[in-house]
């Protein structure tokens, strides 16, 4: 598997979003998406040259049973990849929290438990994404 991942983005979970926006401003961290959630921001990702970082709400994954009980403060590690069919074979007898799936924002993903408790994204974008 070496050489085959592409980015590590690490996704914090808060309970709002807006407060941490203009603490990565001043970073010179642009938004480079967001998806409200009712009249607040549910997710927003962060960019500076290479690194990412991205946020999510509470309420934002609380209609996502695989999520709903993550602990604010977490972090969920979303890992793109080159070749996620690879990757799945690789995870073979792993704890699969969710199966692997197409997403709206274009991405194939399959998320893990690692064995310290961690939850793990794997993706890779789509044709269309």
């Amino acid at each position: 598997m070496r050489d085959r991942t592409l980015k590590l983005t690490p996704v914090l979970f808060v309970e709002e979003i807006e407060p941490a926006l203009e603490f990565w401003a001043r970073l010179g961290f642009e938004r480079t998406m967001e998806v409200p959630e009712g009249d607040r921001l549910g997710f927003v990702g962060l960019s500076s040259g290479p690194v990412e970082i991205m946020y999510q709400t509470r309420a934002s994954i609380a209609n996502d049973p695989q999520l709903a009980d993550f602990p604010l403060g977490g972090t969920l590690l979303f890992i793109e990849v080159d070749d996620l069919d690879a990757f799945e074979a690789a995870l073979e007898g792993a704890d699969i929290v969710h199966p692997r799936h197409s997403t709206f924002y274009g991405m194939d993903e399959v998320s893990v438990r690692e064995p310290g408790g961690h939850l793990v994204t794997f993706a890779m974008r789509t044709p269309e994404g």
